[in-house]
């Protein structure tokens, strides 16, 4: 790699050092830390939103679907825009006017003013383990991308470099770091994929003839999937809008609740079809170079899917352009680390902790983004997949939460017992389905099991609960 492409890489990590010093200068409270005073606009919640719930986690991951199942593998992200026009529809208009009134700063803040204070607490324990799992995916994605394009660098080096650069600008800026910096990431991500890697590879891997030529005709069409699969992907991915902790944070930060509605409108288009089609065309271009030999020293049977991109960049851009892209995606893996690192720490220090109205608060709420960094980073050392990653963390929060979430926007009494049970029955079953690797029926996920249990209990304890006072 030319010293020209790692100046350039290198000016882009400075620049995101110095918006995370910039911020720590303007954060004066955990309000500020955490919702960013709550005055942002619609287009940087917007990007923001875009930049972490993509990022560079579904960046590569969408290229490994595209490597190994063609545009098919954009299903993934119609799931996300479902996700954000059904919340933007029936979550924000609840949430957001009650979170300026009662000062929220965390997602479990709003189950505990539905329910009560256990509710909150064990929703906190779950945010937290699950964004540590999304956090490491992201540091595992910039590790993967960095070794595959620095091959002098080991993946647990690159590990520990992302991660730490990632891990210093969020704990010094907080929420208002990571938006600003999500907003330059996605545009940085936006002009190097869409302008410079996508016709790039196109027109280096032979066009659409080679296209043709090189791959099976079901990498060209959008039904070359299992139902199964897109069943798996919805019960995963729409659910998480409804309870990410990422988000309910940009839900506070907004103005007001139509600034957040347009920033949810405005994401749900970027994931669906712009990010969705770039991603998987990327990963198929990858597959046409590595079957006609292009990639000296790859083969199909050798070459993990989710490298088959970056190793692809390496080898088609002109010294210069190759720093813009490897900034671009590297743009994307902090967008979402960062956001993800927020969301743990926020859960522990409101939820679990209940520190956040202490006069050291500033203070313990960059402490715990620290220390969940570091286990996020040594979590990482001891996974393969980007994708799976992401999507075993999505899958726990999922079923532990989604249950009592929805009760609390749509039933008029939700009890509070109720939820309780629902989310030890979703979580437990959930994790214990991934880590035993059972195998399920139909071949669907654990989470949709884990959400039958949640909702069945939710059920059963309501209907107990009527029958006694009766």
């Amino acid at each position: 790699m030319s010293w020209i492409d790692v100046t350039i890489f290198g000016i882009y990590l400075v620049a995101m050092l110095g918006v995370g010093f910039y911020f720590m200068k303007k954060n004066k409270s955990t309000d500020d830390y955490y919702v960013g005073g709550r005055s942002l606009t619609s287009l940087h919640i917007g990007l923001s939103v875009v930049a972490t719930d993509v990022g560079g986690g579904f960046s590569i991951g969408l290229g490994g679907l595209g490597f190994t199942m063609g545009l098919s593998g954009s299903w993934l992200l119609f799931t996300g825009l479902l996700g954000a026009w059904l919340s933007g529809v029936f979550l924000i208009p609840k949430v957001a006017g009650l979170a300026r009134k009662k000062g929220f700063f965390s997602f479990p803040q709003f189950l505990e003013h539905v329910y009560d204070k256990r509710v909150a607490l064990f929703a906190g324990v779950i945010s937290a383990i699950g964004y540590l799992g999304f956090t490491s995916s992201q540091i595992l994605a910039g590790a993967k991308l960095a070794s595959s394009t620095f091959p002098v660098i080991s993946i647990q080096n690159a590990l520990f470099v992302m991660g730490g650069i990632a891990i210093v600008y969020t704990v010094l800026g907080g929420l208002k770091a990571v938006i600003y910096t999500d907003t330059i990431q996605w545009i940085i991500l936006m002009v190097g994929l869409l302008f410079i890697a996508l016709p790039l590879a196109y027109f280096k891997i032979g066009g659409f003839g080679a296209i043709q030529e090189t791959l099976d005709s079901s990498f060209l069409r959008l039904d070359s999937i299992s139902w199964q699969q897109i069943v798996n992907w919805m019960f995963t991915i729409i659910p998480i809008w409804f309870i990410g902790m990422t988000f309910y944070q940009r839900i506070y930060a907004s103005k007001d609740t139509r600034t957040a509605q347009k920033g949810w409108f405005i994401a749900g288009l970027f994931e669906y079809p712009f990010m969705a089609f770039v991603g998987v065309l990327l990963g198929m271009f990858a597959r046409v170079a590595i079957e006609k030999g292009m990639l000296a020293g790859y083969s199909f049977a050798t070459i993990d899917a989710e490298m088959g991109l970056p190793v692809l960049l390496r080898t088609i851009l002109p010294v210069g352009l190759m720093g813009i892209v490897l900034s671009a995606y590297f743009s994307a893996i902090m967008s979402t680390a960062d956001s993800c690192l927020m969301a743990a720490s926020g859960n522990i220090l409101t939820d679990v902790l209940n520190k956040h109205r202490t006069a050291n608060s500033l203070r313990y709420s960059q402490l715990l983004t620290l220390i969940i960094g570091v286990l996020a980073m040594f979590l990482a050392l001891k996974m393969t997949s980007v994708l799976d990653l992401m999507l075993h963390s999505y899958s726990f929060m999922v079923s532990g939460m989604i249950v009592p979430v929805l009760a609390a926007l749509f039933l008029r009494n939700p009890n509070a017992n109720a939820a309780l049970v629902s989310m030890f029955a979703g979580g437990l079953t959930t994790l214990f389905l991934i880590v035993s690797e059972m195998e399920l029926p139909l071949n669907l996920d654990a989470n949709i099991f884990g959400i039958v249990l949640s909702g069945l209990s939710y059920f059963l304890v309501t209907l107990f609960a009527k029958k006694r006072r009766f």
